[in-house]
């Protein structure tokens, strides 16, 4: 016993942990790419306290809990080092064949992300508090309900694609739009009730135009 690693509260070092000069804790291990990586905590266990003037986190061995699941579960690490703009890029490059209208709202959307510093976070850090807290953002900035649909209705299955190639383990846009955002959008209406009517009643008499009347009728 007396050969084993120690902190400085007298608690056995696990394999890999180390503690720091300055009182922080360090995990060594190498990740799925072979490379060699580091993580710390000013605390060792959930139960400890964080140093006053220290910016609190979770534990050491919590880290290393969720570390070792991503190893065995085989998640590539730090999200293969992709930020949102390069992930909605990349699922953009799979739509081949669209319509012109489905491509011009591709590359809406990417003008969108560019200008948003959401755009530079990695996949791998965006949580679902942060998906919410950017989409509330672009709404406060004047963004429209139907532009934030929009967006959502690209960066969600793009993101869906990270999960689906072990980048990430969970979608942070899984979540009814309808719940963050409110919906200021108002239906147009292109004609009333009464216009139509009367519309239908002239195509029935016009002498011309009553021959396309169930057409005109099946359309409206």
């Amino acid at each position: 016993m007396s050969g084993k690693r120690r902190d400085s509260k007298n608690r056995i070092l696990r394999n890999g942990e180390s503690q720091r000069q300055d009182g922080r804790y360090a995990f060594k291990y190498i990740d799925a790419t072979g490379k060699q990586q580091f993580v710390y905590s000013w605390k060792l266990e959930k139960t400890d306290k964080t140093p006053q003037g220290k910016r609190d986190d979770i534990s050491l061995r919590e880290k290393e809990k969720l570390i070792l699941k991503d190893i065995d579960d085989e998640i590539v690490p730090r999200g293969g080092e992709m930020t949102v703009l390069e992930l909605v890029k990349k699922y953009f490059l799979q739509k081949t064949g669209v319509r012109h209208n489905t491509e011009a709202n591709y590359k809406f959307v990417v003008n969108i992300i560019k200008k948003e510093v959401f755009g530079k976070k990695r996949i791998d850090k965006v949580k679902l508090s942060d998906a919410k807290c950017w989409l509330i953002k672009m709404q406060r900035d004047g963004r429209g309900y139907s532009s934030i649909h929009s967006i959502r209705g690209v960066i969600r299955p793009a993101f869906q694609m990270a999960v689906d190639d072990d980048l990430i383990r969970k979608n942070p846009f899984e979540f009814q739009l309808a719940t963050v955002v409110v919906n200021d959008s108002v239906t147009r209406e292109a004609i009333t009730r009464k216009q139509e009517r009367a519309f239908l009643e002239f195509v029935a008499q016009d002498k011309h135009f009553c021959r396309y009347y169930d057409g005109i009728y099946i359309l409206f």
